[in-house]
Parts: structure tokens; sequence; C-alpha cells
């Protein structure tokens, strides 16, 4: 089960079983093709629509879908979500991150950022090599570089604090 809230205004609930789609308690009657790279055509009552996947983001249940040219933001919520906000814990996410610690034991190859830099969630920050293989380590969230405790050819434990955050 899923809920889904489109353009901020739209609330739906749906489920998918057995390859049918249940959408407020209605099987949806739809013919649908995949058409590669993310596009799909799309028929449902004898009317024809193409759709795209445009964007998505995975950690948050987010997507923004385009419709026969119209775009549609889409979030989505599974029973997790539903179980994490009734017991009043939704926004784990949303705590503020202060430093960011070795994963592993491990040998500083490089470092790709700089005290003072504003780093979106996602962005590659240092490679750290571990039994011989080269990490990416990236940012867990957006992030500015307050100090850096680390510079290239540094032996690390795991846990140590690398990089302080503002």
């Amino acid at each position: 089960m899923f809920k889904i809230k489109v353009n901020n205004n739209f609330d739906f609930e749906t489920t998918i079983k057995n390859e049918v789609i249940n959408l407020n308690g209605n099987d949806l009657s739809l013919d649908m093709v995949n058409l590669g790279n993310n596009k799909f055509h799309i028929i449902k009552n004898n009317k024809s629509y193409t759709a795209e996947l445009v964007d998505k983001n995975l950690a948050e249940k987010t997507f923004k879908i385009k419709v026969n040219n119209n775009i549609y933001d889409i979030k989505a919520k599974d029973q997790y979500d539903e179980l994490l906000k009734d017991l009043g814990l939704e926004n784990l996410n949303a705590i503020k991150l202060k430093e960011i610690k070795a994963p592993m034991p491990g040998l500083v190859l490089k470092i790709l950022i700089n005290e003072g830099d504003e780093v979106r969630k996602g962005e590659n920050l240092f490679i750290l090599e571990a039994m011989k293989m080269e990490n990416m380590i990236k940012a867990p969230a957006d992030i500015i570089i307050k100090k850096l405790y680390i510079k290239s050819g540094d032996k690390v434990e795991k846990n140590q604090i690398l990089v302080v955050l503002n």
C-alpha cells in the first residue's frame, strides 16, 4: 500500500497485486507499454497517454512524471513511513549532521573539498582506500565544510572524525 500525493494537492491510495493496480479501491484497467528510456505509452478508457519518468529520488520517494507534456510532482509513502509518522519519528533524516567520520580504516587518497565549501547531498567528498579498494565518500546531506582534519596520504581509523560541518 502506498499513499500518493500529486502536486501537493491530490491524495491517492494505491496497491499493486499480481500486476493489477488498485487506485482508491478501484482496479485500473489499462494497457501500458515500456518504450525504454523511462518512457511509457498508456491506453486507458480508449485514450492514449505518453508518460515519462523525468526525475526520481528513491530515498525520499519523490518522483517527477511528465504525462502528455504536463509535469506532475509525486510523493509516495508506504506503511513504514506511516508507522514512523505515527511514532513521531518521521523527521529522523532531518537531524543536523555535525561531522563526518571514517566508515572504515584506510588511507585518504584524494580530497575533493575545501573548508568553506557548500556541498550538495550525494556529491563526492574524498576517496578512501581500504583493503586495496577505492571508496568514494559522498555527502550524506546538503552541508557546509567547516574544518578538514585530513589531508591526502593520511591513514585513518574507523569512526575517526574527518570533517566538521557547519
